[in-house]
C-alpha cells in the first residue's frame, strides 16, 4: 500500500482527526509533522469524543505506534495534560506508543506571553486571529536558531543557558514595549522542570525509526495539521499559521525521503468553514451560513470559536491539487448538507474584468474576488446511515461527480457523519 500523507485542503477544520483514525488500522506508524496545539483533531468513536491537540489521532488503535517529528513545535504542559486526560480513559502512553524527535522545539511560557502581547497590542485589521499558544515565537526562535529542542532536556544546565539567551531580547520587548515584568531563566526553568523529566523517555531519533520502519517494510501514516491555505508561504498571508502545511513538508519535517510518499489524501470538508480572520471569497453571513454552522456544530476544537462557513470553493481547491498532488480525496461532512433545496460550488473568480481559475497571489487579493457559482439541486434525505456510494441520492452523487470533474481527482472515501462508521469508501 506504501505511506500515506493526509493533509487538509481548505483553511483547516477538514476533519482529518477522522480519516487519520480510520487510516490508522492499515498503517504500522503515525507520524505528525508540523504545527503545534494550534490545532485540534476531533474524533468520535462508538459515540466518544476525543480531542487530540498534539498526539496523532491514531493513538486511538492499539499497538500503533505514534511520533512527533522535529517540524511540530511542542508544548510539554499541552502534552502532558493529553496523555493524563487519556489516562482517564483507560489508554496508557508510554515511551513504546508515543515517541519525539530529540529536534522538536519546544513552546517555552515565553513564547505565549509573547504571543497574547502581540495580539493585544494590534488593533483592528492588523489582528490575525492567533490562538496565542506561542505556536508563531516559537518557530521564529527556531530560525533565529535560538530555540529550545527536546533534546536539550537531558541537559538542565545547557537548557538554562539556552533559556538565558533566547530572553535577551525578549526581556526588551517585554520591559520596554510590552509593559511586563522582566522573566527570569531560573523560574522558567523551575516551571517547566515537571514536564521536562516527565518526557525525557520519550525522545528518540525519528528519522532513524522510519528508516528503520523502511527497512522492515512497515507503512507510516504522515499526519498534517491546520490546511494548505494557511501555509506560510502557499496560504492566505498574512491570515495563515506559521509552518508549511503541505504534503511535501511531511518529509522535511520528519526527516524521512521523499521518496517514500506514495499515496497523497487531500481532506475536503463539503463546504468551506474559516476560524479567525482572513478573506473568504464564499462566506455566508446569511440564512446560509447560520445553517452549515448549526448543523456542522462548526466550533474550533482548540479555541472554542465560531466557525466562518459558506460554500465549497473549488478555486482554492485547485491550487490545492496544484500544490500538494494529492491521490485522491476524502470528503467529509456531507451529511451537513442534507436538507438544502440547492447547494453552491464556486467554480472561479472575477478578478479585475477577467475569470479566474486559480486565486490571485497578491496579498489580500482574496479580498477583492467575487465567486462564479455552480448550482446544483440538494436533498432532502437523511445520509447519515448509509453505507454504500449506490445508495445515496442520485443528487448526493451528483454534487460528488462535479466535484471529482472539477479538480480531476478521484473521491474514494466520503463521510457521512463523525463516527467511524460513518463512512463510505469506494474502490
Amino acid at each position: 500500500m506504501g505511506n500515506i500523507v493526509v493533509i487538509g485542503a481548505q483553511w483547516g477544520d477538514e476533519g482529518k482527526g477522522k480519516i487519520v483514525d480510520i487510516l490508522t488500522e492499515q498503517v504500522d506508524f503515525i507520524v505528525r509533522f508540523q504545527g503545534g496545539n494550534n490545532a485540534g483533531h476531533t474524533l468520535v468513536v462508538n459515540g466518544k469524543k476525543f480531542i487530540f491537540h498534539l498526539i496523532p489521532s491514531g493513538i486511538l488503535h492499539a499497538k500503533r505506534v505514534c511520533f512527533i517529528g522535529n517540524g511540530v513545535v511542542l508544548d510539554p504542559e499541552v502534552l502532558c495534560k493529553e496523555i493524563d486526560t487519556l489516562a482517564k480513559e483507560n489508554i496508557i502512553i508510554d515511551q513504546n506508543r508515543l515517541k519525539i524527535s530529540k529536534k522538536t522545539h519546544v513552546i517555552m511560557p515565553y513564547h505565549r506571553l509573547l504571543d497574547r502581547c502581540r495580539e493585544q497590542h494590534k488593533s483592528g485589521q492588523d489582528k490575525i486571529g492567533t490562538t496565542g499558544r506561542g505556536i508563531g515565537p516559537c518557530y521564529e526562535d527556531k530560525m533565529a536558531r535560538v530555540g529550545i529542542r527536546a533534546g536539550d532536556f537531558q541537559d538542565l544546565n545547557f537548557l538554562k543557558q539556552k533559556i538565558e539567551k533566547a530572553l535577551i531580547e525578549k526581556n526588551i520587548l517585554f520591559q520596554h514595549l510590552y509593559k511586563q515584568k522582566p522573566l527570569r531563566a531560573d523560574e522558567i526553568l523551575e516551571q517547566i522542570k515537571p514536564y521536562v523529566q516527565r518526557l525525557l523517555p520519550y525522545l528518540t531519533d525519528i528519522s532513524e525509526e522510519l528508516e528503520n520502519a523502511r527497512k522492515q517494510n512497515k507503512t507510516v501514516l504522515f499526519e498534517g495539521a491546520q490546511g494548505t491555505h494557511l501555509d506560510i508561504d502557499h496560504g492566505t498571508y498574512p491570515f495563515v499559521t506559521s509552518s508549511n502545511t503541505v504534503a511535501s513538508s511531511a518529509p522535511t519535517g520528519t526527516g524521512t525521503s521523499c521518496r517514500e510518499l506514495t499515496r497523497i489524501i487531500a481532506i475536503v470538508k463539503a463546504y468551506t468553514t474559516r476560524v479567525g480572520s482572513g478573506p473568504f471569497p464564499t462566506e455566508e453571513q446569511g440564512e446560509i451560513g447560520e445553517y452549515l454552522q448549526t448543523n456542522g456544530a462548526e466550533f474550533g476544537a482548540t479555541t472554542g470559536r465560531k466557525r466562518r462557513c459558506g460554500w465549497l470553493d473549488t478555486v482554492i481547491l485547485r491550487d490545492s491539487v496544484r500544490l500538494n498532488g494529492p491521490t485522491e480525496i476524502a470528503l467529509t461532512k456531507l451529511d451537513v448538507l442534507s436538507g438544502l433545496k440547492e447547494i453552491k460550488i464556486c467554480t472561479a473568480y472575477k478578478y479585475k474584468g477577467k475569470t479566474i481559475y486559480y486565486p490571485p497571489q497578491e496579498e489580500n487579493s482574496l479580498t477583492q474576488v467575487t465567486p462564479i457559482y455552480q448550482t446544483l439541486p440538494g436533498w432532502e434525505k437523511d445520509i447519515s446511515k448509509i453505507k454504500q456510494f449506490s445508495q445515496l441520492p442520485s443528487a448526493t452523487q451528483n454534487y460528488i461527480k462535479a466535484i471529482e470533474q472539477i479538480l480531476g481527482i478521484p473521491v474514494k472515501i466520503i463521510s457521512v457523519g463523525p463516527d467511524r462508521t460513518q463512512t463510505i469508501f469506494r474502490d
